[in-house]
């Protein structure tokens, strides 16, 4: 009998170090994205996961030194108008679909546009496909984000 429970002890303490598979994880956690033209980081963004929807919230801003370390977001619209970018929400409204998150939007604090979006895990949750489109996902953008925890 004790053998059995030091044989079940094993198999789960390797089960539970066992690596995640991107379609077992979840998006939630924290990630840096990077800007697209110069290839430094941006900002980290923290997802969370609430009722089967995720949500994104700016933690972190890696300014430029000739930008401002607390920047607002000038062009957004609606409530988000010059609103602190350190905890705005800019992903949002995500669903599980296979996969994929998809259903959601995107905010884009540098022009103020909001997009519609989906992400997916790649790299065995390392990495974090996100997608912004107008209309069709063919008529978009993507960046790859790094999860930092």
């Amino acid at each position: 009998m004790k053998q059995a429970a030091g044989v079940a002890l094993i198999l789960a303490a390797a089960l539970a170090a066992a690596p995640v598979r991107a379609g077992d994880a979840s998006p939630a956690g924290l990630w840096k994205n990077v800007d697209d033209a110069s290839g430094k980081p941006r900002a980290l963004i923290r997802i969370t996961e609430s009722n089967g929807t995720l949500q994104g919230k700016i933690e972190k801003v890696f300014p430029a030194p000739s930008e401002d370390p607390n920047p607002k977001c000038e062009k957004c619209e609606g409530a988000n108008k010059n609103a602190p970018v350190i905890g705005l929400v800019i992903l949002s409204g995500l669903k599980k679909e296979g996969e994929e998150y998809v259903g959601g939007q995107i905010l884009d604090p540098d022009n103020g546009k909001v997009y519609r979006s989906k992400v997916r895990l790649a790299d065995d949750g390392k990495t974090l496909s996100v997608r912004g489109y107008i209309g069709v996902p063919m008529l978009g953008r993507s960046q790859t984000w790094g999860r930092q925890e």
